[in-house]
């Protein structure tokens, strides 16, 4: 690859912009089941397993990889096809968590129309589904846009756009607080009487898992630097903390006050669709604004993630039926037809469809982002990195260094067993109200 350039900075601004976005939301309601002693802990925790230990591990592999520069270098052909598997299912469903947080804050837009424009307080009644169809319908029409998920505008629009919902969380927080001069939450989160001691558990496991979505994309944040910057190992072991000591302290600045403010029953679930339009809110303005940011990156989040798996399926049916997808059709009067270019618009329509109408069956934000990031943690940000770290480093067997490796593996492997389970739970009594 032509080698371009880039310093620490380039390379940590790059790893910001691919990391940080909608899993910011769900992270002060996350606080809000913790509490302030373990909601902290998990989140730094997070911090030091995913964006510490593996990703430091991924970037100490470039080191003596001059072939191969992606996750199945020095890996079983096993492990190659599960981690394909695992990450065209994450980004399956990253798609579709794309597609719910941008309609539920196009909606939240509209009640603000509705509320202060047509001055309508009673009648705003609205189906989220109408949304999600027209969300969808925008997304086929971009679908059939060449490379646009790799138009360099996206990389520069995207961090700037999680700075504007971002700065209006801490805002938000600030404001509230002083305007209460009350400093709300507890030490282990909502209780047990508000809720019910299964509702604390499985609040307690969806909590973990909505904080594990927000780090997930860390570890593969290091391939897109690499395909973007050539860069030696220890410019990127520099970028990877500075990025990630960056990117914990906005989360824990963010769900901090967040929490602070609004404390253990008041915490929304999704802190920019959920907070709602005071009547005299003078805060109101921003939280346009704000919700106008990250409808604009959830589109083109969704085309990120969407064209990341579209791209391997059609790839491979092209190598699998290379006469049938690249035959030209001869129309009389017209240059020759690709049939490439029709199969391209069947497949990306279905997938688009697939996702809203998955979207509109479980629209319910935190338990989708929770099940994806619990499904997608461990395995793509903490056993593939250690199992290539330990392969391409020959890391001998139950040595101190493998034993700590395998520690940590495990113990993220529970965390996302508790994930999972929290997140059907959610499901579960989601669909009952």
């Amino acid at each position: 690859m032509h080698e371009q350039p880039g310093n620490v900075w380039s390379e940590s601004a790059i790893m910001i912009a691919v990391v940080i976005g909608s899993g910011i939301l769900p992270l002060a309601w996350a606080l809000a089941q913790l509490g302030w002693i373990i909601g902290p802990l998990v989140i730094l925790f997070f911090f030091f397993s995913t964006t510490v230990s593996t990703s430091v591990l991924l970037s100490a592999c470039y080191q003596s990889m001059e072939q191969q520069r992606r996750p199945n270098a020095y890996q079983r052909e096993r492990d190659v096809v599960m981690y394909g598997i695992v990450n065209g299912l994450s980004l399956f469903g990253m798609a579709i968590g794309d597609i719910i947080a941008s309609s539920l804050s196009v909606m939240a837009i509209k009640k603000f129309h509705c509320f202060h424009v047509d001055h309508d307080k009673d009648g705003c009644h609205m189906n989220r589904i109408t949304f999600m169809l027209a969300t969808g319908f925008f997304q086929v029409l971009l679908s059939q846009i060449p490379e646009f998920d790799k138009q360099w505008q996206l990389l520069y629009i995207e961090p700037f756009l999680s700075c504007i919902y971002s700065t209006f969380l801490i805002v938000l927080g600030i404001a509230t607080i002083s305007e209460t001069g009350e400093f709300k939450g507890s030490l282990t989160g909502i209780s047990i009487g508000r809720v019910t001691l299964c509702e604390k558990i499985s609040r307690t496991f969806l909590a973990v898992a909505d904080i594990a979505f927000a780090f997930r994309a860390y570890a593969n944040a290091i391939f897109e630097v690499q395909d973007k910057v050539e860069s030696p190992v220890e410019k990127m072991k520099k970028a990877i903390m500075i990025s990630s000591a960056f990117m914990t302290f906005l989360y824990l600045l963010c769900s901090c006050l967040s929490y602070a403010a609004f404390g253990d029953h008041s915490t929304p679930r999704d802190l920019l669709a959920d907070f709602g339009f005071g009547f005299n809110n003078p805060y109101n303005w921003l939280l346009v604004t704000a919700n106008v940011a990250l409808v604009i990156q959830c589109v083109g989040a969704y085309q990120v993630h969407s064209r990341a798996l579209s791209d391997v399926i059609e790839d491979a049916l092209t190598d699998r039926f290379p006469t049938l997808i690249t035959r030209e059709i001869i129309i009389p009067g017209f240059r020759p037809y690709e049939l490439k270019y029709l199969f391209r618009l069947v497949w990306r329509t279905i997938f688009v469809v697939t996702t809203t109408l998955i979207s509109m069956l479980l629209p319910f934000f935190n338990d989708v982002v929770g099940l994806i990031g619990a499904l997608g943690f461990w395995p793509l940000t903490v056993y593939f990195p250690v199992q290539m770290y330990i392969e391409q480093k020959r890391v001998t067997k139950w040595s101190t260094e493998w034993i700590l490796l395998q520690i940590l593996s495990v113990l993220c492997f529970i965390i996302t067993i508790a994930g999972v389970a929290g997140s059907i739970a959610g499901f579960a009594l989601d669909l009952e109200t």
